[in-house]
């Protein structure tokens, strides 16, 4: 099937049942019940944000990467049916709208029309009005600045929505460990998006080495769980995307193929990187592989699944990109929405404040031990014919692969030990940004350096086989 014939099927298909151009208007008495879900275990999450902004990479009200205005771009109807269509298979969800500085003060209908509809879908289905001051803060703006725009956003925020209203959370992209401690202790939010799991030379820079689930971070490092009550931040560290981890094992600096680029990399349930990518049929199939991934064996083995998803509210009418088309994007919104819910009925979608808070409530420190396992979808570089094994605890991230079509051994390509050392990048600033703050010890899954030469896990120096075996004794000797 042509991607075209695709298209137009899936208007009045399954999932995706959209009318060319219409949505129909929510009906708020049958949405919001606030049936909050109370236990972390036994449950499945998603959290949406959608992102208004002004312009591409903002970081601050002055500080824009990339000097283009995006407000015709961004509208009420916009917006709302980017709502809309989130609804439309989902009407008790609730998603987190995150503003940047300038979509937050800018005086212009359209961004004033927009900030009012979100009040308005705050106070009618329980969404979240939250922050998010650019993908990037902390790599371009000084620890200082980026606190101060915390409160000063938050204040707007307080303000914009009235009675007394605060956020849950921040929606941060990479917040350094210091802006996660004056979150919590001076704001008294204890949940921020603030990493973005394995993005390695993408876009703007990146940070590869922390936990892929929630962790309370160290004052060390934001990628660093905290290893004891003097090294501990009482702020939820959440990511913003699920990725394949096939996918995510490639450097974003790495070019080539078209397997081999920054889109590949970052590959798995957003938007830019699947439907727009690769249309809305292979993209799917990317989006729901992901998602099994957390959602069927990951449910299994942790007890609880979650997914975390961006959107950019400027996807609907980018103009780079005349093949998606308002349609395209609000269709590709509805599937993934409806599919999700049909193929696990039981799946909630709430805000990242929500979830974090929910998760906050279960585990009190970092006694979390995650693990995932995943054979590739077969297309792309989610290889088909190898399978990865994630080990996650506050200690150290491992990860194996095998090829199990020629039944090989299975190869550590990641050891990241926690219980070490680490030092965040001194204050950059947009004139000397600093673009690489990842946190790379013994073995990193990018095989960037020498030393991540994958090697079998009994070739691991002994003092790491030790630390190892007190939680997977099971990966030796077999």
């Amino acid at each position: 099937m042509r991607r075209r014939d695709f298209f137009q099927n899936s208007l009045i298909s399954g999932a995706g049942l959209i009318g060319a151009t219409q949505f129909s208007t929510i009906s708020a008495a049958n949405v919001f019940d606030n049936k909050q879900p109370t236990s972390l275990m036994g449950n499945r999450f998603v959290t949406l944000c959608i992102m208004i902004r002004t312009s591409p990479w903002e970081v601050s009200r002055d500080v824009k990467l990339i000097k283009q205005d995006e407000s015709e771009f961004h509208t009420l109807k916009v917006v709302r049916d980017l709502r809309e269509a989130f609804a439309m298979n989902n009407p008790d969800g609730r998603l987190t709208w995150g503003l940047t500085l300038n979509a937050l003060e800018d005086r212009r209908p359209n961004h004033r029309d927009i900030r009012n509809y979100i009040v308005e879908c705050h106070q009618k289905f329980g969404d979240e009005v939250s922050y998010f001051p650019g993908y990037f803060p902390a790599l371009y703006l000084p620890r200082e600045r980026v606190n101060r725009e915390i409160s000063e956003a938050i204040q707007i925020i307080s303000d914009l929505v009235g009675g007394g209203y605060r956020p849950k959370s921040i929606i941060g992209g990479f917040l350094s460990a210091d802006n996660m401690r004056y979150l919590a202790e001076k704001e008294n939010i204890h949940v921020a998006h603030g990493v973005i799991w394995s993005q390695h030379a993408v876009d703007g820079g990146g940070a590869d080495g922390s936990p892929s689930y929630p962790y309370y971070p160290s004052k060390e490092h934001f990628c660093k769980p905290s290893q004891n009550e003097n090294d501990f931040i009482d702020c939820v560290n959440l990511d913003g995307w699920s990725v394949d981890f096939q996918c995510a094992r490639i450097s974003g600096g790495i070019q080539g193929t078209t397997a081999f680029n920054s889109a590949s990399s970052r590959r798995g349930v957003g938007p830019i990187e699947t439907y727009c990518d690769w249309g809305l049929e292979i993209g799917h199939l990317s989006v729901m592989h992901t998602q099994s991934i957390h959602f069927d064996r990951g449910f299994e083995l942790n007890g609880f699944g979650w997914i975390p998803n961006i959107w950019e509210a400027t996807l609907v009418k980018r103009p780079e990109r005349k093949d998606w088309g308002e349609t395209f994007i609000l269709t590709a919104l509805s599937k993934w929405v409806g599919d999700t819910k049909k193929r696990w009925p039981e799946v909630q979608f709430i805000t990242f404040g929500e979830y974090g808070e929910i998760w906050r409530n279960h585990f009190k420190g970092n006694t979390w031990n995650y693990r995932f396992e995943e054979r590739g979808l077969g297309i792309g570089n989610s290889w088909g014919d190898e399978d990865i094994r994630w080990y996650m605890n506050k200690s150290f991230r491992l990860a194996t692969l095998r090829n199990w079509q020629q039944n090989t051994s299975a190869k550590v390509i990641d050891f990241t030990r926690y219980d070490l050392h680490a030092e965040e990048p001194t204050d950059p600033s947009p004139e000397k940004p600093i673009k690489d703050w990842s946190l790379m010890n013994r073995i990193n899954q990018k095989g960037l350096r020498p030393q991540d030469k994958p090697i079998l896990p009994d070739d691991l120096k002994n003092e790491d086989k030790e630390l190892i075996s007190k939680y997977y004794p099971e990966l030796f000797n077999r």
